[in-house]
């Protein structure tokens, strides 16, 4: 149950599902084919679909790696929220893109789990959004080369298990897998 008053709808969040950051990532043709099913599927409903983009010296703004991978469509009536920052509502409009439109429920999908997945659920827990995890719609890339002491696999199950009990005052995260998804209304506490 959202704490934002006045926002009974949902949005499915695409989070930087970038050539970057997913060429290598963990199953990443079926996480992108879920994806492409919730876009489906939102669009069908007339749910908004918000788009979110990712660029760092990595990625810089306008270069391959940056672009979304080809297998994902934007609508050009469909907002594109670039970001710099984990937490996809971090010095962006995110929050005036989902008040526009009365949204109080985000379904989140994308990559990386561990970092801008993980930090866009928590930023929209702490704003007062209910946060729906799709489990097998985000992803990662073995980072154990760096020291991650874990597999993308382990990071993403770990992710989904504790998702699942997510919650403060009015408000709450779950896990679902794509086959599950409602965007049904959120409901206000209040």
């Amino acid at each position: 149950m959202t704490t934002l008053e006045n926002r009974p709808n949902s949005a499915l969040l695409v989070i930087d599902v970038q050539q970057g950051n997913t060429a290598e990532a963990y199953n990443r043709d079926a996480v992108i084919a879920n994806i492409n099913t919730l876009v489906e599927r939102a669009r069908a409903e007339a749910v908004p679909v918000v788009w979110v983009q990712h660029s760092d010296e990595g990625m810089p703004e306008g270069s391959d790696e940056w672009q979304y991978v080809p297998e994902l469509q934007r609508k050009d009536d469909e907002p594109l929220v670039p970001k710099h920052y984990g937490d996809s509502f971090e010095g962006t409009d995110l929050e005036s893109v989902l008040a526009a439109r009365a949204v109080g429920r985000v379904v989140v999908t994308g990559a990386q789990t561990d970092a801008c997945v993980r930090a866009t659920l928590h930023g929209a827990l702490v704003r007062g959004y209910d946060a729906t995890l799709v489990g097998d719609a985000h992803t990662t890339e073995d980072f154990r080369q760096w020291g991650i002491p874990v597999s993308p696999e382990q990071v993403i199950a770990h992710t989904n298990w504790y998702w699942t009990e997510a919650a403060a005052p009015g408000r709450k995260g779950d896990t679902v897998p794509t086959a599950e998804v409602s965007f049904g209304t959120a409901r206000s506490a209040t």
